[in-house]
């Protein structure tokens, strides 16, 4: 075990906001100098460089990323009767956005290798559903950790079976696949700008993708009340849904330099890879793809023994996701695929995840991979 004593950050926002922060500072002023604290001209420039670094036609801005789910599912229409496929291992906000609308999320196992959507359990998940009487409708693959899911799988069983394809990228905003980049994909693609996310607010914050133009015109009333030709036109039960101007001109100033603090998490992710010796568990990333390395996560057997030891040295770790989703109390009594969600199951035993934010330096990594490394020489 090594001397060092000194707190390492699981992800470090204070480094990236002493780069940033007069800019920051500046972009906040400009705001607080015009007023125009609700949907400011910063909402629409951010929307339109959203347009522009993803390929994406359109481009809307809201609340946060769970709202974005929800406010895709209300413009198609989506609620009882209607089946929305989730993958059981991930962040309830996928299944919850559906549940909410009263529609009925349906389980689905991922794939060991990736984490993401298995295809195959999907295609019996839509069996299954037809016989239980439900619509499918809707297919909610997730970027987990960064890495986009197989969407051209996906869609193939999306398109034989009449299923909407809306793309969780709440993580994956950054990563890309075959060149495309995520938010360009599936009929809708959503995103979360929660602080920790590759690309972060300092609130919340959330935003959708499509290049469907009468889908955009819907999710932008939506997002304003339902809102018709003018504010008191309400054409539509809708939400108050609305990335606010500050939060905006900060994304801005964090766009700015997201290309780079990708490279760097991808740099980071690469000496992870290196110098975790004799693992065989690493993060697998799919040739054609690229990770925004939401998260760098490891498989281990002894995975909750090993975080202890971690903590001990003031190593920081997290367990993203200790129990699926298929198996918690407010979601157990929904359906899941007949085959099963194994994997799902044996991931949430095992998976482990280390620092990793674009300022993670090499000596900082050093010691927590000499620590890990020792730690499991002794396991």
């Amino acid at each position: 075990m090594s001397e060092y004593s000194a707190p390492t950050q699981f992800i470090d926002l204070a480094a990236q906001q002493n780069l940033i922060r007069s800019k920051i500072d500046l972009a906040i002023k400009k705001v607080l100098d015009h007023g125009q604290y609700i949907m400011g001209p910063e909402v629409k420039e951010f929307e339109k460089k959203l347009c522009d670094y993803t390929g994406s036609s359109y481009a809307l801005s809201c609340a946060n990323g769970t709202d974005a789910l929800t406010l895709v599912l209300m413009a198609w229409g989506i609620g009882p009767g209607d089946a929305v496929f989730v993958p059981s291992f991930t962040y309830v906000a996928t299944a919850e956005a559906p549940a909410q609308l009263g529609a009925t999320p349906f389980f689905v196992d991922v794939c060991e290798r990736t984490f993401n959507m298995c295809p195959q359990s999907l295609k019996q998940a839509v069996k299954d559903c037809n016989k239980m009487g439900l619509r499918p409708a809707v297919v909610i693959p997730v970027d987990l950790f960064g890495q986009p899911a197989d969407i051209d799988s996906i869609s193939v069983i999306a398109q034989e079976n009449g299923l909407k394809v809306l793309i969780d990228g709440a993580q994956g905003f950054g990563g890309v696949s075959d060149g495309r980049a995520v938010g360009s994909m599936g009929d809708a693609t959503t995103t979360s700008f929660f602080p920790a996310k590759p690309l972060g607010c300092y609130g919340d914050g959330g935003a959708i993708f499509t290049s469907n133009s009468d889908l955009a015109e819907k999710i932008n009333s939506l997002r304003l009340h339902g809102k018709g030709s003018q504010k008191y036109d309400n054409v539509r039960v809708g939400l108050n849904s609305r990335l606010d101007t500050i939060q905006a001109a900060i994304l801005l100033e964090k766009l700015a330099i997201f290309d780079e603090e990708l490279e760097l998490r991808e740099r980071a992710a690469e000496r992870y890879s290196l110098g975790l010796v004799g693992m065989s568990n690493l993060p697998f990333v799919k040739k054609g793809c690229k990770s925004a390395w939401a998260q760098y996560t490891l498989k281990l057997e002894n995975r909750d023994t090993v975080q202890a030891k971690l903590k001990e040295r003031k190593i920081p770790s997290v367990i993203y996701y200790p129990i699926p989703l298929s198996e918690q109390a407010g979601y157990r009594h929904y359906p899941q695929v007949s085959t099963g969600t194994t994997v799902s199951s044996a991931l949430s035993r095992t998976v482990l995840s280390l620092p990793m934010h674009p300022y993670l330096t090499t000596s900082t990594q050093g010691i927590i991979m000499s620590e890990l490394n020792d730690i499991l020489d002794c396991s």
